[in-house]
């Protein structure tokens, strides 16, 4: 894994008010959601744009529809956890990154889970333990800029996992709890931390799944983990709606919680 494996995408400029150029990291550089996050952004031509993901082809692709920005790929698998802190190096050593998406993201089924427990391990190495590895490698060089900002993208589905999907719900709720904790340690350093919790998400890794109620679209999310970015909110509910809702999923008896089927 080496920066120097890269794909130059040369988008046309555009024009209206921005925020000055920077930086940004999109790691899981396919994501649905993390292409609508920086589509949302308020970020000048010329900024540039990293899109860390294992298909550079369909990454170039998207790359190319990202017009305002100067895009690049790079080779990122969450899962090879022993890259991760040499990648990130890498990137931090050619110059300050404002923005780092943590959008590498795995959706399986339980049912096939259940038949493969190491398809179960795989799961939460790209949803949880690659965040954490790749983060932590992040965060040194963030404190050494004095700035910064991390966006995490959790799940409502870390509330309170739910047997239709309860090893996807783990991996979510241990990467909530993660961006908590990494919040706290990162307070008063110039670096904050945005986690974002979505409900279910139409879109390419929902195919075929009939939508959950308060179901969200991967550029509402986009949208507001933008309006989020910049009124420096700490926590944004994708739709909104979802914050009251998730103390009641909480305080649901257990026998009750049990029936639900999504």
């Amino acid at each position: 894994m080496s920066v120097n494996e890269t794909t130059a995408v040369t988008p046309a400029a555009t024009t209206g008010r921005r925020t000055r150029a920077g930086r940004i990291l999109l790691l899981g550089g396919a994501s649905e959601i993390g292409q609508e996050i920086l589509k949302a952004l308020d970020a000048p031509p010329g900024s540039e744009v990293v899109l860390a993901g294992r298909d550079q082809q369909r990454m170039a692709e998207l790359g190319a529809g990202l017009p305002h920005f100067t895009v690049r790929t790079v080779p990122y698998d969450a899962t090879d956890l022993d890259g991760h802190r040499r990648l990130v190096d890498e990137l931090f050593a050619e110059g300050p990154i404002d923005l780092v998406v943590s959008a590498a993201g795995l959706l399986t089924p339980q049912a096939e889970l259940d038949a493969d427990p190491r398809a179960a391990g795989t799961l939460i190495e790209t949803n949880l333990t690659g965040h954490v590895t790749t983060l932590l490698a992040a965060v040194p060089h963030l404190r050494a800029q004095g700035r910064g900002l991390i966006v995490v993208l959790s799940s409502v589905a870390a509330v309170r996992p739910r047997r239709a999907n309860f090893v996807y719900g783990a991996a979510k709720a241990g990467l909530d709890a993660f961006a908590r904790g990494l919040a706290d340690s990162l307070h008063g350093s110039g670096v904050r931390v945005l986690l974002v919790r979505p409900g279910f998400v139409i879109g390419r890794m929902t195919e075929g799944m009939p939508p959950a109620p308060a179901a969200t679209t991967p550029a509402a999310v986009g949208a507001a983990v933008a309006a989020a970015v910049r009124s420096g909110a700490s926590v944004v509910w994708v739709p909104r709606s979802l914050g009251v809702l998730s103390h009641g999923l909480r305080l649901l008896p257990r026998p009750l919680w049990r029936r639900l089927k999504r």
